[in-house]
C-alpha cells in the first residue's frame, strides 16, 4: 500500500479543520479520499478515536453519506472519553485485562463518606450521612483531578499542612492527606481502582504498545483537544505511527503570533496550545486537514477568533481589523462575517425556550435542513422539548430528563417525607391520588380520603384519622394501606436512627406493598430508581446512622442527581446537543443557548477543600480552564453559516450578565 493525501508526508503528522466548516464531513472525506488508493481492505483495518461516543456516531453517519449511499465497511471508530464528561471508560482490548475493575460511582461516593465520617475529628465539625455525602462528591472531584493529572500529593500536602496557610485551610490539608492514605487502602481491600485512575493506566499503556510496536494500519484522533496529560501523550503517539495522524478541531492559524503567547486558561486556544507545547509542535507544523475547503465562512471565523484574542493582546485590534480589509479589497470582512449570525435578547427563561423552539420548527419547514440547539443548560433544554414535543417533534436530546421528575421517584420521596411526618395530609393525599397507586384503587376512595379524612387540622393520631373515616370503608381501607406502608418504612427507626442501607430495604419493601412490582421498577427510571435503592442496600452499609429526616435529604440528594436518558423515535433531523458534543457535530442551523454569565461559561467551580494558591502549588489545573474549553465550544458553533445566539436579561428571577 502507498499512502497518499495526509499520510504522504512523514510524520508527526498534525492537521486541522478550520472552526467554519462542518468538522464530521471534512475529516469523512479527507478520510475516504486518502484511503481511497490504499486498496479495498484498508478502510476496515483502520482506526479513528473520537472524543465522546455521539462524535463515534456522527463520524460513522458522516463516512456512510460521504460514500454517496454506498455499502461499507467502517473502520474502528472508538471513542477516548474525555476523562471528566462521564463517557465509558475506554477499553483498548486485552490491556484491559492487566488492570483491577473500577469501583462503581454509587459505591464510592459511599466509600468515601464513611471515610469522612472516620476522620472527621480531623474535621472543625462532626457531619452527619447526608453532609457526608456531599464532601465525599467533592472529594470524588478531587481524586479525579489528581488521577487526571497525575499529580502526586503527598509531600506536597504535607507542606501545605504545615506551612503558612489560615487555620480552616489547614485543617482541610491535614484532613486530605488522611483520606488520599486511607482511600487506596479501602481500594486495594476491595480489589478495585478508581475509574479516572483506570482509564489513565489504559491510555498510557496504549501509548507505550503504539510506541513500542507502532501500528501499521491508518489509525486517526480527532476532534480531541488532549486535556489530560494521558490523552495528550496517546497523541503525539498516534501523530508519529507510520499512518497516523491527529486531527485538531478549529485550530487559530491566523491568530498573530504575539497574541498567541500570550494565549491563557480561559482563551478558546488555551487547551490546544498547551497539547502542542507538550508534543513539542508549533501552529506552523500543522497542516490543513483539506487544503482547498477554507472558502465557505472564513470571514466569521476570523471575527470569532478576533473577539475573543486576550486581553493583553488587544492593544492592536484597530491594525488587525485594517490588516483583514486589505485581505480582501473590496469586501467589508466584517460585513461578510456577521451575514448568518443573529442575537435574540429574551425577557425570561421561558421566553428564551419558546424563542428556541421556534426558531428549531421553523428550519424543518425547508425539506432536508437540519437544525441543533447547543447549550450547557439543561433545564433550559428541557423546556425547549417540552414546547417541541407539543407540536409533535420529538428532538434527538442528549440533555435527558430527571429522575426526579418521574412518577416512580415522585412516589418514593413521598412516602420518605411520611415517614418523617406520619399524617402530613398533603402527603398522604398525594400517595392516595399517584397513578402508581390511584390505577389500583377505586378513585372514590382517595376522593372520599380527601374529603371526610383530611380536609381541616392535620389528624392528632391514627386512630383519629381512621375514626373520621369509619363510615366509609372504602376510604378507610386506603388510609390503613397507606399508613401500614408509612410504618413498614419507619420500622428501622425504633431507636430514632436507622442505618441508610436497611432504611432503603424497608422503603422499597413498603413501595412494592402499595403497588405492582412490575410498574414501578419498569422503564428507564424504574431502573435507574431501582439501581439507586440497590446500590443504597448493598453498598450503603458503610453509611453513618441516620434519623428519618437525614436520610429523606440522602434519598432527595441522590434522586435529584439522576438523569435519564430519553429514548424512543426522534426526529432525524433535530437535536439538542451539549457544548462539547456540537464540537463535531454540524447542522444548518445552530441555535445557541444560555449565554449568560455562569451558565455559557460556568462559573469557576468552587473548592471546598483547596484555595488556589493550594491547587496551584499541587500542580493541579486552575478553575478557569473549563472556561478556555467552553469558549473553544463556543468559538466552533458560533462560526457555522446560520447562527442564532440567545441569551435573557433575568435568570431566576434575577438579572442576567451576558457571557463576554
Amino acid at each position: 500500500m502507498i499512502p497518499t493525501g495526509p499520510f504522504d508526508r512523514a510524520g508527526p503528522r498534525w492537521f486541522s479543520i478550520p472552526a467554519h466548516r462542518p468538522f464530521v464531513d471534512d475529516l469523512a472525506r479527507g478520510f475516504l479520499d486518502a484511503l481511497s488508493h490504499m486498496g479495498p481492505e484498508a478502510l476496515p483495518r483502520a482506526t479513528i478515536l473520537t472524543p465522546t461516543k455521539r462524535g463515534a456516531r456522527a463520524v460513522a453517519d458522516a463516512l456512510l453519506a460521504a460514500s454517496g449511499g454506498k455499502a461499507l465497511l467502517l473502520p474502528q471508530i472508538r471513542p477516548l472519553g474525555d476523562l471528566d464528561e462521564g463517557e465509558p471508560p475506554f477499553e483498548p482490548g486485552d490491556l484491559a485485562l492487566d488492570l483491577p475493575p473500577a469501583i462503581a460511582s454509587r459505591r464510592r461516593r459511599f466509600e468515601l463518606a464513611r471515610i469522612v465520617v472516620d476522620h472527621a475529628d480531623l474535621l472543625s465539625f462532626s457531619p452527619g450521612a447526608s453532609q457526608a455525602l456531599e464532601m465525599a462528591k467533592a472529594l470524588a472531584e478531587f481524586l479525579d483531578s489528581c488521577r487526571i493529572e497525575e499529580v502526586a500529593t503527598d509531600d506536597r500536602l504535607d507542606s501545605l499542612a504545615d506551612g503558612d496557610l489560615a487555620r480552616h485551610w489547614q485543617v482541610s490539608a491535614r484532613f486530605l492527606k488522611a483520606v488520599l492514605a486511607a482511600w487506596p487502602q479501602r481500594l486495594d481491600t476491595l480489589g478495585l481502582i478508581d475509574v479516572a485512575d483506570r482509564r489513565v493506566r489504559l491510555l498510557r499503556a496504549l501509548a507505550q504498545r503504539w510506541t513500542e510496536h507502532p501500528p501499521t494500519e491508518v489509525l486517526v484522533a480527532a476532534g480531541s483537544t488532549g486535556t489530560a496529560p494521558a490523552t495528550a501523550d496517546l497523541l503525539r503517539v498516534v501523530a508519529a505511527a507510520p499512518l497516523g495522524a491527529v486531527v485538531l478541531p478549529g485550530l487559530d492559524e491566523d491568530l498573530a503570533e504575539t497574541a498567541w503567547e500570550k494565549v491563557g486558561e480561559q482563551h478558546p486556544q488555551g487547551a490546544m496550545k498547551r497539547l502542542l507545547d507538550r508534543s513539542g509542535v508549533t501552529r506552523a507544523d500543522v497542516r490543513p486537514w483539506f487544503p482547498q475547503s477554507d472558502s465557505r465562512g472564513r470571514w466569521r471565523r476570523r471575527i470569532v477568533n478576533e473577539a475573543l484574542r486576550p486581553a493583553e493582546a488587544t492593544a492592536d485590534w484597530l491594525a488587525q481589523i485594517d490588516s483583514l480589509r486589505a485581505e480582501a479589497p473590496g469586501l467589508d470582512p466584517v460585513a461578510e462575517g456577521l451575514k448568518g449570525l443573529a442575537v435574540i435578547t429574551a425577557r425570561t427563561e421561558d421566553d428564551a425556550a419558546g424563542a428556541c423552539a421556534l426558531l428549531l420548527r421553523e428550519a424543518l419547514e425547508v425539506p432536508g435542513r437540519t437544525a441543533a440547539l447547543v447549550t450547557p443548560d439543561q433545564t433550559l433544554a428541557r423546556r425547549v422539548t417540552a414546547r417541541l414535543q407539543r407540536w409533535g417533534v420529538i428532538p434527538d436530546s442528549s440533555a435527558g430528563a430527571p429522575l426526579a421528575a418521574s412518577p416512580a421517584a415522585i412516589l418514593v420521596q413521598h412516602l420518605a417525607g411520611l415517614v418523617v411526618q406520619p399524617l402530613d395530609p398533603v402527603r398522604l393525599l398525594a400517595l392516595a391520588k399517584h397513578p402508581l397507586i390511584r390505577d389500583e384503587t377505586d378513585p372514590a376512595a382517595s376522593i372520599t380520603l380527601e374529603l371526610k379524612g383530611l380536609r381541616g387540622p392535620t389528624p392528632p393520631s391514627q386512630p383519629v384519622l381512621l375514626k373520621k373515616l369509619a363510615d366509609h370503608p372504602d376510604a378507610r381501607a386506603l388510609a390503613e394501606r397507606l399508613l401500614a406502608a408509612v410504618a413498614h418504612a419507619a420500622a428501622p427507626y425504633v431507636e430514632g436512627l436507622a442505618p441508610p442501607a436497611q432504611a432503603a430495604l424497608a422503603l422499597t419493601q413498603a413501595l412494592e406493598s402499595l403497588t405492582d412490582p412490575d410498574r414501578l421498577w419498569v422503564g428507564s427510571a424504574g431502573e435507574s430508581l431501582g439501581g439507586l435503592l440497590s446500590a443504597l442496600i448493598e453498598d450503603g452499609v458503610v453509611l453513618p446512622k441516620a434519623t428519618p429526616q437525614a436520610f429523606a435529604d440522602i434519598l432527595d440528594r441522590l434522586v435529584n442527581e439522576e438523569t435519564l436518558r430519553v429514548g424512543g423515535a426522534t426526529h432525524p433531523r433535530l437535536r439538542i446537543l451539549g457544548a462539547i458534543e456540537a464540537r463535531l457535530v454540524r447542522a444548518d442551523r445552530l441555535v445557541l443557548a444560555g449565554l449568560e454569565e455562569g451558565v455559557w461559561p460556568q462559573g469557576a467551580p468552587i473548592d471546598p477543600f483547596l484555595s488556589r494558591p493550594m491547587r496551584e502549588k499541587l500542580g493541579l489545573p486552575p478553575p478557569e480552564r473549563r472556561v478556555g474549553l467552553t469558549a473553544h465550544d463556543f468559538a466552533q458553533a458560533a462560526s457555522a453559516p446560520d447562527v442564532i445566539l440567545v441569551h435573557c436579561e433575568r435568570r431566576g428571577g434575577a438579572p442576567a450578565v451576558e457571557s463576554r
